[in-house]
């Protein structure tokens, strides 16, 4: 089998900040970072303090159960910004200790947020009670809303947590490409999307991944950005895990917004010494059994803001490269599509989105993204953005499973654009 990829990029020259104005912006950078800090914990104690004034009083258990509800809210109120900044906490503490942190502290946002959602739709539920019935019997309902309320996050969380942590089922996608040559009939892409190796997702997790990817036997690899958040530093002993990934053509990554909020150019040099292509807005040919491929990626939808060499551009990347091949495009953000669509691509595997990861937040993604999950079609552009391989934030999924997408490429006319999901495989 014929095997070879090249990689075309236009040329952009790489500088690094020196030593002193590092020094000069570190203050600034802290003082930014702890005003943030400051101000997400008083808007959490308060969201805390609504759900505890309209639950606690109902429950009518007791003042000692009281007294344990405020204290578990109060709790709450710090862990949460304790867990997400346990990153930051690295070095200063044991490893063990900042990931108990992580781990109490995104397992508590979870909770509570579910339990801020319940609490909301149960006062809207009881509102028409409260007008047309009279004091008995919205007292009960009132008590018994508020149980179930609290028995409900408790589930929702439990649930959310076995969905996260259990091993992403493979979704089967087939896509017809006009164009596409018969020597491609058949061509499997494997992508993984969102993993966010960090806090909670460390190696092992990683592994478990790799497996499934490698038991695909697909003809390449497809990373859609959103793998790490955290340092080169502090990560790689768990990433080195991609080594492993094994298909024909090899491995390919382009940047998720989370790159850069962890040193992207760091990772961009650390996944190239696992032996893994990133792709910035340029492009690979890989010639399969005879035939072209052309394999693109871009810098994330956002890279811009945090370094203007790296705006994302679909154009350039498809600079130079064969007019008559088909052509896919790996995006992190699924709202990359209209350029894309406009500069020429068939295909576009997009993540991001997590599908939403959990009720209410899969509702308020369609606000920023044209695309939540799944398949789509903008003209002649099919686009297929992945609910994610990992999570972010609290360790929880509800109605939005993990995923590994298995992609396999059929001419136009040999079968129509379907999904589906298959089992432990």
């Amino acid at each position: 089998m014929e095997q070879e990829a090249a990689i075309r990029t236009p040329g952009i020259a790489i500088g690094e900040a020196g030593d002193s104005t590092a020094a000069h912006q570190a203050p600034a950078a802290r003082k930014v970072r702890l005003g943030f800090i400051l101000t997400a914990t008083a808007l959490i104690g308060l969201l805390h303090a609504f759900i505890g004034v309209q639950i606690l009083p109902a429950l009518d258990a007791g003042s000692g159960a009281n007294a344990l509800g405020i204290g578990l809210l109060v709790l709450s109120t710090l862990l949460i910004p304790a867990g997400l900044a346990a990153r930051v906490l690295n070095g200063r503490v044991s490893e063990r200790v900042a990931t108990g942190l992580a781990w109490t502290g995104l397992i508590a946002a979870g909770f509570a947020s579910s339990l801020l959602v319940l609490t909301l739709l149960r006062d809207l539920l009881l509102l028409p009670a409260m007008v047309f019935l009279d004091y008995a019997p919205v007292l009960r309902m009132q008590h018994y809303s508020a149980w179930g309320a609290l028995w409900l996050a408790l589930a929702f969380s439990a649930i959310g947590l076995f969905n996260a942590r259990r091993a992403p089922k493979v979704v089967e996608v087939t896509i017809p490409l006009s164009g596409l040559p018969e020597a491609l009939h058949g061509f499997r892409i494997a992508q993984i999307s969102d993993i966010h190796v960090g806090p909670t997702i460390k190696r092992a997790f990683l592994e478990r991944i790799v497996a499934k990817v490698n038991a695909l036997d697909a003809q390449l690899v497809a990373i859609t950005g959103d793998l790490v958040d955290g340092s080169v530093h502090e990560l790689s002993g768990h990433t080195d895990a991609l080594q492993a990934l094994q298909s024909t053509h090899g491995s390919f990554f382009v940047t998720g917004n989370h790159e850069y909020y962890s040193g992207a150019e760091d990772w961009v040099n650390e996944l190239r010494r696992l032996g893994i292509r990133v792709l910035q807005n340029e492009h690979a040919v890989l010639r399969h059994q005879g035939a072209t491929l052309v394999l693109a990626g871009v810098t994330d939808y956002s890279a811009h803001h945090f370094d203007q060499r790296r705006r994302s551009d679909p154009q350039a990347a498809l600079a130079g490269a064969p007019a008559a091949a088909a052509r896919v495009l790996l995006a992190h953000q699924p709202r990359s599509a209209a350029a894309a669509e406009a500069a020429g691509f068939d295909l576009q595997l997009s993540g991001h989105t997590h599908g939403g990861q959990f009720f209410p937040w899969n509702y308020f993604v369609r606000m920023q993204q044209p695309y939540t999950a799944g398949l789509h079609r903008l003209n002649k552009l099919w686009i297929y953005t992945s609910r994610g391989t990992g999570y972010w934030g609290p360790p929880k999924r509800i109605g939005a499973p993990a995923e590994i997408t298995l992609l396999r490429l059929v001419p136009l006319g040999h079968g129509n654009a379907r999904g589906q999901k298959i089992g432990a495989r």
